[in-house]
């Protein structure tokens, strides 16, 4: 299995991810993951299926043999936002979100913390305070930000608090962030995509999977799927396993999420090839600039 180095962990390269997922959605297609081979998974407070997902790490326990150190959990603060009608979080309000996922997901610790997002104005420092301080009382392994740029980064360095360990990012081929991506590797953040697989014409059609997902996108999209469906075929795989392999190949972690049994066994099965360079040049000039889940740092959802 291909990891990635956290400071005091190793990150499993594919993970599920657990998105748009109801807590009995997530119970099953965590125990399928596991089953299959899949050892990292992701979760959120916003996602407000903790529990699922723990009824599922509790079940490969005593089911499968697995033990807690097989298994890498990713879980995220729900930072607050007044303008979708939450209040932010303070310091201690934290490290109370931090108890009720833990006890949710009914762990003893969390392999990797995120803060959600950089919603909290004003209280964004006292909260990455709060993820320092869940990591030095081992509550925490890892702990890290999701959708931060460069200058919500700069605001913690200005602060004199240590680095994020990861930063959760929107990643895919119309969307690759070339100067953030260059930054968070020079200040060593581990980077995880997210929403690997936008470029397909099925991504989030489904009724209440919204997005930023225009028709424009939707036209040249279809283009594009036509190149990466004979770029596939070169190399005998589906769209969605060239779109991951990509990631995987620019050193990043991903999150494929379905809850489908089959496209989870194609999701993990991506290390037997590799993409060459010639076609990797060829999609790297497909970057469309901005995000489809995630706008510059104004989302049209929380993910």
């Amino acid at each position: 299995m291909a990891v990635l180095n956290l400071k005091n962990k190793k990150l499993p390269q594919i993970g599920i991810g657990t998105y748009l997922m109801s807590d009995d959605q997530a119970e099953i297609a965590v125990g399928k993951a596991f089953q299959i081979g899949y050892r990292h998974v992701d979760t959120a407070e916003g996602y407000k299926n903790e529990e699922g997902v723990g009824r599922a790490i509790a079940r490969a326990f005593s089911d499968s043999g697995l033990k807690r150190e097989d298994i890498f959990v990713t879980t995220k603060l729900w930072p607050g936002n007044p303008r979708w009608g939450t209040d932010t979080k303070d310091y201690q309000s934290t490290m109370a979100a931090f108890d009720s996922s833990l006890q949710k997901l009914g762990l003893e610790y969390i392999d990797l913390y995120l803060i959600h997002a950089p919603f909290a104005i004003n209280d964004r420092v006292e909260q990455w305070r709060a993820c320092c301080d869940l990591k030095q009382k081992g509550k925490a392994l890892s702990v890290g930000v999701s959708n931060y740029n460069r200058k919500h980064i700069q605001e913690i360095k200005t602060a004199g608090l240590a680095n994020p360990d990861a930063n959760q990012i929107e990643l895919h081929p119309w969307c690759q962030k070339p100067e953030l991506v260059s930054f968070l590797k020079e200040e060593q953040i581990t980077i995880i995509a997210y929403s690997s697989l936008v470029p397909l014409t099925n991504w989030r059609t489904e009724p209440g999977q919204h997005s930023c997902k225009t028709d424009t996108m939707k036209g040249y999209g279809v283009a594009d799927v036509s190149y990466f469906e004979k770029v596939a075929k070169k190399y005998r795989v589906t769209v969605a396993q060239l779109l991951l392999r990509w990631a995987v190949q620019k050193g990043y972690a991903v999150l494929p999420k379905t809850v489908s049994g089959k496209r989870m066994e194609e999701n993990f099965k991506i290390l037997h090839f590799q993409i060459d360079n010639i076609d990797m040049l060829d999609i790297g000039k497909m970057n469309r600039g901005d995000g489809v889940a995630w706008r510059s740092g104004d989302p049209c959802q929380s993910e």
